[in-house]
């Protein structure tokens, strides 16, 4: 199959990697230096614009940053994509966005999929994302071969843009967990208990999750290299509330998360990993950080 993949990041240029072994023709656009370079380091067909790497494209996917940048990148493949393409993003974004997106690609004959996925860059790379996907059943079941790339677990939750909420709720629950850990490491050492032992205890414990372990195997050393930093984790938290607004709900603890989001980013944080949470809350109970 002809692929068009917009934007070789940290999560693009896996996927772009895993379909061209798989044996699809794909061309890759992203205006990033460093991510061309990437890709042309990965062996992929780099296309100069946009428009010349949607032209002949049956499927389009995206891996993007923000609103701005899918709105915007929608508004060329509705241009200059053939009608009968199916347009997939992967991107966590708004609701609004992801509804006016879909309306641009329908007024031209394109089918929006909106294909989030669960799971960081390390997992990208390994093929392990859970995909949640909403949009027209018959432009899923057409691209739905080409998810399985991407991770074992594929689910379709609804006609729209339910994938964007699915994708919201389980970010809702990723910074929740990160500031649940801040608050009870925070209480652990200001009472005494040793911070790796701490690790080992939760982890064996009724809350170690899997994101709790996996994140045990860094923390224990206090390692905040990023899989996904505070500032990208503040993106998401305002989409989170923004949606919590739309529908009335109250998620009074989601708010406190980002306050805790703000605090490290207020010492220096912003491109930690967002656990770095834990970092601030232990700053501002006066125990150590190091």
């Amino acid at each position: 199959m002809n692929i068009a993949l917009i934007g070789a990041g940290k999560m693009g240029l896996p996927m772009a990697r895993h379909l061209a072994a798989a044996g699809h023709a794909v061309a890759v656009y992203d205006r990033s230096d460093a991510a061309q370079a990437g890709a042309r380091a990965a062996g992929l067909t780099l296309a100069d614009s946009l428009p010349a790497a949607v032209a002949g494209a049956e499927v389009v996917i995206s891996s993007l940053p923000h609103d701005a940048a899918l709105l915007a990148v929608a508004a060329e493949v509705a241009q200059h994509a053939a009608p009968g393409t199916v347009y997939v993003d992967t991107s966590t974004v708004s609701l609004q966005a992801s509804a006016t997106a879909a309306a641009a690609c329908a007024a031209r004959g394109i089918a929006h999929v909106r294909a989030t996925v669960s799971g960081n860059n390390k997992m990208a790379e390994l093929a392990q994302l859970t995909v949640m996907a909403s949009g027209p059943a018959e432009a899923y079941a057409r691209v739905q071969p080409l998810l399985q790339a991407f991770g074992p677990t594929q689910f379709y939750v609804g006609g729209e843009d339910q994938a964007r909420l699915m994708k919201l709720i389980v970010n809702l629950m990723i910074a929740a967990t990160s500031g649940m850990l801040a608050e009870a490491l925070a209480l652990g050492q200001k009472g005494g208990l040793d911070w790796r032992q701490m690790w080992d205890v939760i982890g064996a414990s009724a809350v170690g999750s899997p994101i709790v372990k996996a994140k045990a195997v860094q923390l224990r050393e206090r390692d905040y290299t990023p899989t996904f930093t505070v500032d990208q984790m503040q993106k998401d938290v305002g989409l989170i509330l923004e949606a919590g607004a739309q529908f009335h709900v109250p998620l009074a603890l989601t708010a406190g998360v980002g306050q805790m989001l703000h605090a490290a980013a207020a010492q220096g944080d912003a491109e930690l990993d967002y656990a770095a949470v834990i970092r601030a809350a232990a700053r501002g109970a006066g125990v150590p950080t190091v």
